[in-house]
């Protein structure tokens, strides 16, 4: 017995400096590996460039503007280039009919002196190097933003400040919303959507989800809360979804979609038109 326990440590000995020995080559091999590693270029191949419109119409003081830009290549910046020249009109089904005017590089907006109204149809056309496109939304009835109050959670260990709107949801599902904060004077590059499939009716009070790096405590902050119509909760919803966030979370609000979600623009263009309500909050960061 104790010849065989002897031996067996002195076999074990022998493969642990085996394993040693294997172990020093391999890490040579892993240093050296670099100065022989083949540099491999990936072709990807650029896509045909696409129209991008993006345009509102609110029941706020207008002008109201359409921008139109384009695509560009996967190996390029994201430096959009505008469109210039295009001819862009919105109308509604009240009789309203606007020619909108480039204000700036490929920045077009309303002359007439009009407001949207709850209720109206609006219709957007933009044509531009021999393409056609349209876009159609209809205004929801606006529902009051009371108050926005804030609250403090933790996550992953972290105090984060959140900033919740108190409303109440009319009775009946088909109510969709849109939420933007500005910090500070500076707007939050993303955006929030909730719709009222689960709480119709309900008083909503929800936090939107946010970070540690946004919301401070004395900080001014701006609540935009737009009521939107279905296609355009659709289309950010679609974004929310590749971002995999829920309702009330948050959007990455960037100028080209990443995976191009539906939209209500015929004729192939990216964006989207919205025809929205819209009223703002504004106070200061107040954590009880």
């Amino acid at each position: 017995m104790t010849t065989t326990i002897f031996r067996g440590k002195t076999t074990r000995a022998k493969v642990i400096r085996a394993a040693i020995v294997v172990l020093g080559v391999l890490l040579m091999v892993v240093m050296f590996c670099p100065a022989c590693t083949k540099v491999i270029n990936l072709s990807v191949p650029n896509a045909a460039t696409q129209i991008v419109i993006e345009g509102n119409v609110t029941n706020g003081p207008g002008p109201y503007q359409v921008s139109v830009t384009t695509t560009v290549s996967f190996s390029a910046n994201n430096n959009f280039p505008t469109v210039d020249g295009a001819q862009v009109t919105i109308t509604d089904n009240a009789g309203l009919y606007d020619s909108l005017v480039e204000t700036a590089p490929g920045i077009y907006s309303t002359q007439g002196n009009w407001v949207g109204q709850p209720g109206n149809t609006y219709t957007l056309r933009v044509s531009v190097n021999g393409g056609n496109y349209t876009g159609t939304s209809t205004m929801p009835q606006p529902v009051n933003l009371d108050s926005v109050t804030f609250v403090q959670v933790s996550r992953l260990k972290k105090a984060i400040i959140e900033a919740e709107p108190n409303f109440q949801d009319p009775p009946g599902v088909g109510h969709y919303y849109q939420f933007a904060e500005t910090i500070n004077g500076s707007p939050l590059n993303k955006i929030f959507v909730f719709d009222d499939r689960l709480s119709a009716g309900n008083y909503i009070r929800q936090p939107l989800a946010d970070d540690s790096a946004h919301l401070q405590a004395g900080d001014y902050f701006s609540l935009n809360m737009y009521c939107v119509d279905e296609n355009t909760y659709n289309y950010f919803r679609e974004l929310a979804q590749q971002q995999n966030t829920g309702t009330f979370e948050a959007v990455l609000f960037t100028d080209v979609a990443p995976a191009n979600p539906n939209n209500n623009l015929s004729g192939g263009a990216l964006g989207y038109f919205s025809a929205n309500t819209t009223q703002t909050w504004t106070g200061y960061v107040n954590v009880p």
